[in-house]
């Protein structure tokens, strides 16, 4: 009986002792420190050996400016025995809020001195050094920690800190030391010189950083500084630079895989550098010994010269696609190929019904569900354009039963939206995209939430939804690559229901048309007529986010670009734009961007 009540009182006053824990802390975080006080006195009187409450309760004292309590309770831990080493560190921080260096200092050194007595107190010692911001005094912890036992590795802390200072040549280095020795791993590294790197090759950062690898290079011919130096002018896309060494890299490399330049390719393709991206494919053609990867090479070299093609290149490209063909044949292992040359026989030569019956035998071979669900999703595709509705809406659902929660399955579900939406199917198309406004893919989610408000919203006024059946047209044309009649099918909706719900639809999808055809200022006019007429609707995040875009990217015009962007910034914080245009809007004031 004894026993049992024993163990009652012992379980009441653990539960009571938890819950005293937690109300310290939860005071503590509030802000509210008078309350926080009382417990933290309460716990420590309880458990004296329990550091984190001593901690909390001096951390209560200097909150509430009661200075002399904090430095009354230090003293008397500190004259306890033999207390953890960065008390002095707390006695001394609790100087310095009183604006007594000299006294401060005299603990600091204290807490410095265990050291000399035991090294491994280096780390928890400089670690609170730097809590406080004392980063002289932390450097001096691990610096001295690791002179007197050389085992201990407190280059990474160090780093920071050299960061923190401002002193970047040192941090560098010691990066560059981790790195070497393989005490830190190159990705970590790199995301911590993210935070000093820009785009300039001129910045100040971005210069100390290549002259530092460039002397270790000539030191050391370790491929790791060719590798470093690659990536910087990657961020400065200086994207010709990084091919000059990413060659260093695979000559010198035994056994080297081709991927980082396959990579880089396809980096230097995103930058818009398109000479330099068509050198790097035309290099891993030369090069690669995967015939995969050499195909995969050939096609995005096809792809660049597609851009812009006059009819004389389109009718080369299809020479070097029917020779692909007669070297790789129809395998499982190039449907890349199979797919490719089907999409530019329908939408740069306008033959649908070869690239059908391409995709039909490719069928045939012996291949897994995802690599069915990409022929059937091209097939759908070049039905479409073809205007065979029905036939690609069967593609479609199949693949969207076969992979029901794949986004891949959700994509199939979109094309079948849209295709009902060409067909001119409303009311199906809207069933199909409710269930995609909660897609796991944000883009889907965001165009079928846009095509679904499209159908709604002008189905409301006009019951025959007659410039809905327009508009459905208009798309389809753009999506047939007839640019110039889905502009003029366009204007004729603007023209006949001007002032209806649709203008600013038809305004948006004309202008990011008349880019296509290379009328910037048309299309500048567009969106501006967005913002000024309908700049309380849905579309006006579109318009400001495609005007930033025309001039970031097209009319070199950074200034108004950035105005656009911090439109959406204050305006449009739920804009599907916000994050892109938060990133650009800092990149064009000079910010480092991580």
């Amino acid at each position: 009986m004894k026993a049992l009540l024993f163990f009652i009182l012992f379980l009441l006053t653990s539960v009571a002792f938890a819950q005293e824990d937690f109300l310290a802390k939860r005071y503590f975080e509030d802000g509210d420190y008078e309350k926080a006080v009382v417990f933290y006195e309460k716990l420590v009187e309880k458990d004296p050996r329990r550091t984190d409450y001593k901690e909390g309760l001096i951390a209560c004292y200097q909150q509430l400016e009661r200075y002399e309590e904090a430095e009354k309770f230090l003293l008397n831990t500190l004259a306890l025995g033999k207390p953890y080493p960065t008390f002095n560190i707390e006695l001394g921080y609790n100087y310095t809020l009183q604006d007594n260096s000299e006294k401060a200092a005299e603990y600091y050194d204290k807490a410095i001195a265990v050291i000399d007595e035991n090294p491994n107190y280096g780390y928890g010692i400089g670690f609170r050094f730097q809590k406080y911001a004392l980063l002289d005094y932390a450097l001096k912890a691990y610096s001295r920690a690791m002179e007197l036992n050389p085992k201990l590795d407190y280059n990474y802390q160090m780093a920071r800190i050299y960061g923190e200072q401002g002193t970047i040549d040192k941090m560098y280095s010691s990066y560059l030391t981790l790195i070497r020795e393989k005490k830190a791993s190159m990705s970590n590294v790199l995301r911590n010189f993210d935070d000093f790197i820009s785009e300039d090759a001129e910045a100040e950062n971005n210069i100390k950083l290549k002259t530092i690898l460039l002397q270790n290079a000539q030191k050391d011919p370790d491929v790791l500084w060719n590798q470093l130096l690659s990536w910087l002018f990657v961020q400065q896309k200086q994207y010709g630079s990084a091919f000059r060494q990413e060659k260093a890299i695979y000559k010198r490399m035994n056994g080297a895989t081709i991927q980082r330049l396959e990579n880089l390719g396809d980096l230097t393709l995103e930058g818009n550098a398109i000479d330099v991206a068509q050198d790097i494919f035309q290099y891993i053609i030369a090069n690669a010994n995967d015939e995969v990867t050499k195909l995969n090479a050939q096609l995005n070299s096809i792809d660049i010269e597609l851009l812009n093609a006059d009819e004389k290149t389109v009718n080369e490209v299809q020479k070097r696609f029917e020779e692909l063909i007669e070297i790789y044949g129809y395998k499982n292992q190039t449907l890349q190929l199979q797919i490719a040359y089907a999409n530019f026989l329908t939408f740069k030569k306008n033959m649908p019904q070869p690239a059908v019956a391409i995709l039909k035998n490719s069928l045939e071979l012996p291949i897994n569900a995802r690599g069915t669900a990409y022929i059937k999703m091209t097939l759908g595709d070049i039905l479409v354009f073809d205007k065979k509705f029905n036939e690609a809406l069967i593609y479609f659902s199949q693949i969207q039963k076969k992979l029901k929660n794949d986004v891949l399955g959700q994509n199939a579900r979109y094309k079948v939206a849209q295709t009902s939406f060409y067909k001119g199917d409303f009311d199906w198309a809207l069933t199909q995209l409710k269930v995609l406004r909660s897609s796991t893919s944000q883009l889907i989610a965001n165009d079928a939430m846009q095509l679904s408000l499209l159908i709604s919203d002008n189905s409301l006024e006009d019951s025959t939804q007659t410039a809905l059946r327009k508009y459905a047209r208009a798309d389809l044309l753009a999506y047939q690559n007839k640019t110039k009649e889905a502009i003029a099918e366009l204007n004729g909706i603007l023209i006949d229901h001007k002032g209806e719900k649709i203008e600013d639809d038809a305004l948006l999808k004309q202008g990011e048309l008349l880019e296509e055809i290379k009328d910037y200022a048309a299309a500048e006019l567009n969106y501006r007529k967005i913002i000024e007429f309908y700049g309380a609707g849905i579309l006006a995040d579109d318009a400001h986010f495609q005007l930033g875009e025309l001039y970031r990217t097209i009319l070199n015009a950074p200034e108004k670009a950035k105005a656009q962007y911090e439109k959406i910034i204050y305006n449009y914080q739920d804009s599907y734009y916000f994050p892109q245009a938060r990133q650009y809007f800092r990149k064009l004031r000079g910010d480092s961007i991580n």
